[in-house]
């Protein structure tokens, strides 16, 4: 190993100021700059790029310019690091981790703060890993103190956040409490009515809510998803779940219900619970696609079908055409298994052609810098592809939806299905 006196030092300052209120005290990014600029000066350091960034640190790998010094630390564009102080680079233990990694791998030789230094040594390796740890556990015990009090709200009755509409927030006596807002609640009681005893149809209500003259907060007519939410909510006839989640506990609220628990259930039981009419409507790859034989979007609808053996109810996605320019057009249904195959099959031969954008490139680098950790801590000899080919596979065969939805929001590259083939959007 080349220790800081035969080999050069060449530095990345990095600055950066979060937006969060647990870091208001900390300097702005301008002033951070300025006093570094002046240290590099004074000191002579060979500074060959500067990064700057508003992002709290508190979450692991979710910093896209700090994943870019880390990867320009990798690849040997830099070997040193001036930054105001340690917990600018790492507040948790991933990204120090991160750090670590590359000091013990002889890539980064040096660490210049504005009132410390610290290098491969193992004493002030340990004195940075002890500052950042600290920067950590004063996240943790914030986020400890904020959990206990949401907790302590949620016991009392009080569930955090605005209130559905039917209600409205109230801050009294130091207590943030939640009443009935007499405007929209009789509106909202009724609906539960129709929908359970009437069994009318979401947008039946709807269009009987519009005719009443029924509003959100922002003033405008409520739509079919937004009835079909309120039609689904428990906190109506007394009871919530915070957070919303499988595994959450439920709470009694300490609100006035607005119909009775025999209501609610009646309306779950008359309208199917797993006809998927109260779920989202996430399409992963709508509006990535555009029609082959005719020119018009494509869309995508869901269908739910329950599994004879085990009786659990299976969401399938299917992709087809609008028809909208050509109502008798051919081109046939696709299901999102078989498109992902055929996304993946076409990215892998045509990467080098297909544009992306830069939220998408931030993840593209952050995945290939991860996996080239990995086999580099795992001694794996793998021949690694294009990096955008390297995540595509990734996502496409295990990605989650979120992860699916961000692929196709940042290709930029018109692509069309033509008898059920990818092809790219003729120009």
């Amino acid at each position: 190993m080349l220790d800081n006196n035969t080999q050069s030092l060449k530095y990345c300052l990095y600055a950066r100021k979060s937006s969060e209120s647990d870091e208001r005290q900390a300097m702005s990014i301008d002033s951070q700059l300025a006093e570094m600029r002046s240290l590099a000066e004074n000191e002579g350091l060979d500074v060959v790029c500067e990064l700057q960034e508003s992002h709290s640190a508190k979450d692991s790998g979710k910093r896209p310019v700090y994943n870019k010094m880390l990867a320009g630390i990798a690849n040997g564009e830099y070997n040193a690091i001036l930054t105001w102080a340690p917990d600018r680079l790492s507040r948790n233990a991933g990204d120090l981790g991160s750090v670590v990694d590359l000091m013990d791998q002889h890539k980064l030789l040096h660490i210049r703060t504005y009132s410390q230094t610290f290098t491969n040594s193992p004493n002030e390796k340990f004195l940075l890993m002890i500052l950042c740890s600290q920067a950590k556990l004063e996240n943790d015990n914030k986020s400890i103190n904020v959990k206990r009090g949401i907790r302590t709200k949620c016991e009392m009755g009080w569930r955090p956040g605005v209130a559905p509409l039917g209600y409205m927030n109230r801050a009294f006596g130091g207590i943030n409490d939640i009443i009935i807002d007499p405007e929209r609640a009789d509106l909202i009681r009724e609906a539960f009515h129709k929908a359970g005893y009437e069994r009318w149809s979401g947008r039946r209500i709807k269009a009987w809510l519009d005719e009443k003259g029924f509003t959100n907060r922002s003033g405008k007519p409520i739509s079919i998803s937004q009835v079909l939410v309120i039609l689904n909510t428990p906190f109506y006839y007394g009871r919530f779940q915070y957070p919303e989640a499988p595994d959450a506990p439920w709470y009694d609220g300490a609100h006035k219900p607005l119909i009775s628990k025999e209501l609610f259930d009646q309306v779950q039981e008359t309208r199917g619970v797993n006809k998927g009419v109260w779920r989202s409507k996430t399409f992963a790859f709508r509006g990535l696609l555009k029609c082959g034989q005719c020119g018009a979007d494509i869309t995508a609808q869901d269908k739910f079908k329950t599994l004879k053996k085990s009786g659990e109810v299976k969401r399938f996605v299917y992709y087809n055409c609008t028809r909208r320019k050509d109502p008798n057009c051919t081109e046939k249904y696709i299901n999102e298994d078989k498109l992902c195959e055929l996304l993946k099959d076409f990215i892998e031969t045509h990467h080098s052609e297909i544009k992306i954008g830069d939220k998408l490139r931030a993840k593209v680098d952050k995945h290939m810098y991860v996996t080239n950790t990995l086999l580099t801590h795992y001694n794996i000899d793998r021949e690694l592809s294009d990096p955008f080919v390297e995540y595509a596979r990734y996502v496409l065969i295990s990605g989650t939806e979120n992860e699916r939805t961000s692929l196709a929001a940042g290709i930029e590259t018109t692509i069309q299905i033509k008898h059920g083939i990818l092809e790219f959007w003729p120009k």
